[in-house]
């Protein structure tokens, strides 16, 4: 079974863990002094917090979590089907864990991941640079990592 991920940057993991342990009802899996991941089964969510320097906070990206190979590659299918640039990372560390990944955007560039963890490892691992697949320059099916939009696009604001 699939389990749906959410991953939020924050600017005080010990903060963000008292209130999400407080309304979860428990405790996190995994908790580093930068990331902090909840494995809950009502609702069947992989919820995970990190906190990095310079980092926007609010939702970082929004995911599907397969258990199994063959999970994994019937949504790796529908990313594909869906359309947009498609960054394939293959295996890679990322989160205190080792997996297989890779990722979209949607339309209004949110950024989604498609992952099967294969262990956990001792370190937070790499980052990738979620605004690559916001770019306007990425083109619609590309296989590989899109070039970065222009610094002098416009950000949109909920608040003003």
């Amino acid at each position: 079974m699939k389990r749906m991920h959410i991953h939020l940057s924050v600017e005080s993991i010990d903060q963000s863990v008292g209130f999400y342990s407080k309304l979860f009802g428990s405790e996190p899996t995994v908790l580093k002094a930068d990331y902090a991941k909840w494995m809950l089964d009502d609702p069947l969510v992989n919820f995970a917090i990190s906190s990095h320097e310079g980092a926007e906070r609010g939702i970082e990206h929004i995911g599907i979590q397969a258990e199994t190979a063959d999970e994994l590659a019937e949504v790796y299918g529908r990313i594909k089907e869906a359309g947009g640039a498609v960054f394939d990372e293959g295996e890679t560390t990322c989160c205190y864990a080792q997996s297989e990944k890779n990722w979209t955007a949607d339309p209004d560039g949110v950024a989604w991941e498609a992952f099967l963890t294969n262990g956990e490892v001792t370190d937070y691992g790499n980052r990738v640079d979620l605004a690559q697949l916001a770019s306007e320059n990425a083109e619609q099916g590309s296989c590989c990592t899109p070039q970065i939009a222009p610094a002098t696009a416009a950000k949109s604001s909920c608040c003003g």
